[in-house]
This record gives structure tokens, C-alpha cells and sequence, in this order.
């Protein structure tokens, strides 16, 4: 089995994928979209980042969940990780080194993705929004756009060639609506959805409006720029812990992918060990994305 981890500034999203005919799925698994090799989603959880937890403390978290689903420790042979939140990284590495006994695969420095980067210093990129592309396009090919509604919304847009060509990033809702909340000492705090009218006729139904059609807005606004410059016909793909709330409102995005940051995961591991697990004491664990070829310096989506 392969267990991914995508390490967020707010969420941490694990998933585990195993070969059907090897691990039968627990009740709550639920099938990946890509079925290459036989490979399935069998487990996946959201649990919050917390940067201060100890590696005992997230090393009990994870054999718990595990415990959850039915699923054996022992049996992880490779482990691949996506973080935005490098003070976690020794803290995970060590657990997976002690809990797992295997030593993990870093989205950094090195990493073969299969994906040229057009970015003026690609080190500057996210690991997740590599993988966010990657996926996007093995999985609905190219030229493609991937909104990711995380602590904040990215906007990464990848060419019919599969190179990485940049994007946006903007704040997310969550911290608009913190901000929002924050500064006005007599607005409540509500739940973020789409409400029954646009016209609010009470303050919370009108704050909730606000911040669904204005957040609405800013995402469309957004892709009325990008779809011409990536090119005509573009997918759009939403990912992220509020994709299906903004996304299935929007003009542009025509599929809501909620695994789509395990799945890219998944495919780059396949690309760096070729069938060969990383051990502990293997070298080169880490890895960075592809450069472009020096003539395509001159892009500077950012």
C-alpha cells in the first residue's frame, strides 16, 4: 500500500492506495477516479495542521485512523509527502521512519514530475500546486486551469504541451471572512454557504450572500482573464476542502475533484521508484520540480 500525505497551512489530507486484488476496500473507501494499475483509493482522511504536535502525538493520530479503517501499519511500503509547512517536515519524516519504518519521498528538491516548469525561479512553486498539475493533466489532459480552495485559492494553469506556466494566488474565503469578522464588532461570524436569495433580509442571510456571490465573483473574474491566455477550450478543475461549494456555482469550473492533490501524489510517486521502495538509510528523498528548457525563462506568470 502507498499512504500520501498533502500537508496544508490549515488541513492535513491523508490517503492510502492499494492494488484492488491485494487490500479489499473498507465500507467507507471510495473509488479514485484513476484506475491505472488496479490502484484504489481505499482510505483517505482530513485532520487539522498542527504544527506543534510531537511526532509521538502524530504517530499515535495516524495508526489510529488506521486502526479506524481496518488497514495494517505493516503493510505501507512507500510513503510520499506534500507539504506547504517545512517546520513539520522533520516531525513527519521521523514518523514515518518510526511508526511506518519507511523513509518518505519529499515533493522538493530533484523530483522527477514529468512537468516542465515555466516559473522564473521554480523553487518558488508549492509543492501542491505541482501536484495539482500533474494530476490535472494525466487526468483531463491539456491546456488546463486548477483552482485550489485552500487557506488560500490558487489558480495554476498548465499549457496543452504539459508545461507549468504560473497562476495566481489570492486569499481564501475563509481568511476574507475571518478579516471580515475581525474589523466589524457587530457582525456575527456565520457559516459559510450559498444562501436560498442573493437579496439578504436579515444580517446573517446577507453577510452569507456577500461572501459566497462576492467570492463567486473574484474566482470567475479571475478565470474571464486566464481561459484566453491559457487557451481556447481549457479544462477547469476545482480541488480543495471548499471546491464543492464555489465551484459548482461557477461559470468556468466543469469538474469538482476532491482527490485530485492524493491522485497527483500517487503518479509522481510511480515516476520517481519505478516499482522500487525507498527504505530506510535509501538517499535522494527529496526532490523539486522540473525546470523548463532556458528558453522559456521569459514567462513570468506568477
Amino acid at each position: 500500500m502507498l499512504l500520501v500525505l498533502d500537508v496544508g497551512n490549515t488541513n492535513t489530507v491523508l490517503g492510502v492506495f492499494a492494488k484492488d486484488a491485494k487490500v479489499p476496500p473498507p465500507k467507507s473507501a471510495t473509488a479514485s477516479s484513476d484506475h491505472r494499475r488496479d490502484e484504489l483509493l481505499v482510505a483517505n482522511w482530513r485532520v487539522a495542521t498542527i504544527a506543534n504536535h510531537t511526532v509521538d502525538e502524530y504517530g499515535v493520530l495516524f495508526r489510529n485512523l488506521f486502526a479506524m479503517e481496518n488497514l495494517e501499519v505493516k503493510g505501507i511500503r512507500g510513503i510520499v509527502i506534500s507539504s506547504v509547512v517545512p517546520p513539520l517536515d522533520s516531525t513527519l519524516r521521523q514518523v514515518c521512519e518510526r511508526y511506518f519504518n519507511v523513509k518518505p519521498l519529499f515533493i522538493g528538491p530533484g523530483v522527477k514530475t514529468g512537468m516542465p516548469v515555466l516559473y522564473e525561479n521554480p523553487a518558488e512553486v508549492g509543492a501542491d500546486r505541482i501536484v495539482n498539475s500533474v494530476a490535472a493533466f494525466e487526468k483531463y489532459g491539456g491546456p488546463c486551469i486548477v483552482v485550489d480552495f485552500g487557506t488560500a485559492t490558487t489558480f495554476d494553469c498548465v499549457s496543452a504541451k504539459g508545461e507549468y506556466m504560473g497562476g495566481v494566488i489570492c486569499p481564501g474565503i475563509k481568511i476574507s471572512a475571518d478579516a471580515l469578522f475581525s474589523r466589524t464588532a457587530r457582525l456575527p461570524r456565520v457559516d459559510i454557504r450559498k444562501p436560498a436569495r442573493i437579496i439578504g433580509t436579515n444580517t446573517v442571510s446577507s453577510l452569507q450572500s456577500g461572501l459566497y456571490y462576492g467570492y463567486l465573483g473574484l474566482v470567475d473574474g479571475i478565470l474571464d482573464l486566464l481561459v484566453p491566455e491559457v487557451g481556447a477550450g481549457a479544462r477547469v478543475i476545482a480541488t480543495g476542502g471548499l471546491a464543492r461549494l464555489i465551484g459548482t456555482g461557477s461559470k468556468y469550473i466543469k469538474h469538482v475533484d476532491d482527490f485530485l492533490t492524493l491522485d497527483g501524489l500517487r503518479i509522481i510517486w510511480e515516476r520517481n521508484v519505478s516499482g522500487k521502495t525507498p527504505r530506510q538509510g535509501d538517499a535522494g528523498d527529496r526532490a523539486e520540480p522540473e525546470r523548463a528548457p532556458a528558453k522559456s525563462s521569459s514567462v513570468k506568470n506568477r
